[in-house]
């Protein structure tokens, strides 16, 4: 007995600084998105645009989707695509990139940074329950894009961890009456099963505008 009270007073003091560390790295991680955020809300401080309209909201694929209020010019779009954020980020941030708008249509890509930095798929789901209940506290009825992880050539050894967020992300959709899903991972694919490569810039990441070709004509349907 009187070996055992050590090894489990070492035990709670080791999970006490794991957890204190990892809360203090939450939190610097976090910050990283800052300016970024804040010079996006003064940027749409000097737009013109009306509540009740459609965010694009989530990391740099929506970021750096240039081309979108070009490709959909009838709908009231605002694009709030930051950094390489992942989901926890968003939510950070919510009131800043999206209920500041209040929109009706709120089309999210989130989840390929968590999925390649190890976030298991449960608690990224989580963070997108936690979205879709602050929103409509405020919007009771706006609706819910998940847009799937796309097949990046340059993170395809994880691809089993991608294809089971995307079935289960479409699973979680499917529970929920004001959420859709949006497959881009299936029209990616070369008829091998693999990344189509021509659709991505030389870091085998990011897209060109062959491969936002792809996503407008699967984000059409849901703005029409």
């Amino acid at each position: 007995m009187g070996t055992k009270y050590p090894i489990i007073l070492l035990f709670i003091l080791f999970i006490s600084f794991t957890t204190a560390f990892f809360t203090e790295s939450y939190v610097q991680d976090s910050d990283r998105f800052k300016d970024e955020v804040e010079a996006l809300s003064e940027k749409y401080q000097q737009v013109d645009w009306k509540k009740g309209g459609v965010v694009f909201t989530g990391s740099s694929s929506i970021r750096m989707w240039k081309t979108l209020e070009k490709d959909f010019p009838k709908s009231n779009i605002i694009n709030t695509g930051f950094g390489g954020s992942q989901t926890h980020h968003l939510i950070k941030y919510l009131d800043q990139l999206v209920l500041e708008f209040e929109p009706k249509k709120i089309f999210i890509y989130e989840g390929d940074n968590d999925i390649n930095a190890g976030k298991p798929v449960r608690q990224i789901l989580e963070e997108f329950f936690e979205i879709m209940a602050r929103v409509t506290a405020v919007v009771p009825d706006a609706q819910f894009y998940f847009i799937s992880a796309k097949p990046s050539p340059s993170r395809w050894a994880k691809k089993g961890q991608y294809e089971l967020f995307n079935e289960q992300l479409k699973k979680f959709t499917m529970n929920h009456f004001n959420a859709n899903f949006i497959d881009i991972w299936t029209p990616m694919l070369a008829k091998d099963g693999k990344p189509k490569p021509e659709l991505f810039l030389k870091d085998n990441l990011h897209m060109n505008k062959k491969g936002y070709a792809i996503w407008k004509k699967a984000v059409k349907p849901y703005l029409e």
